[in-house]
């Protein structure tokens, strides 16, 4: 298996995503201690904005708005809202919490996109797969309950 290959599997992409989520957890986690939890939420947007902008522009990836169908525009705009809305609530949940535990709990999105998955966009789902999506909110619930 060569390189490109490897990095043309979603597995590692999604791997990566779930390491970079973490280092995300535990920076915020410290980052929020002196700092009010939707300001910091507002620096960490505008770190993202300018990140994500910056490769854009160098992969040369731009497309006019009027080349995104309007359904694609009002689904993405929505999904943004969500982000806010579940960055500020995130955010808020470390100020107060452990961060083992907020983590825990907000991954427990998974099993949400699971359902909304099988029950909103057709997708199928194997016994093994939704055995583990149970055996992981099992796993918050004790996270949570028994720290």
């Amino acid at each position: 298996m060569n390189l490109r290959s490897i990095f043309s599997s979603w597995q590692v992409w999604a791997g990566l995503a779930a390491l970079f989520a973490a280092l995300t957890a535990i920076f915020a986690k410290v980052g929020i201690k002196e700092v009010n939890s939707n300001y910091a939420t507002f620096l960490r947007t505008c770190v993202v904005i300018v990140f994500l902008g910056l490769i854009v522009w160098l992969r040369g990836d731009y497309q006019p708005l009027p080349s995104i169908s309007k359904k694609s525009l009002v689904f993405l705009f929505l999904s943004g809202l969500a982000t806010g809305v579940s960055w500020l609530c995130y955010f808020y949940a470390l100020k107060l919490g452990p961060v083992a535990q907020v983590a825990a709990v907000d991954k427990m999105s998974l099993l949400l996109v699971a359902l909304a998955g099988v029950s909103l966009l057709g997708e199928r789902l194997s016994l093994l797969a939704w055995l583990g999506l149970l055996l992981m909110a099992a796993g918050t619930v004790l996270l949570v309950l028994f720290k």
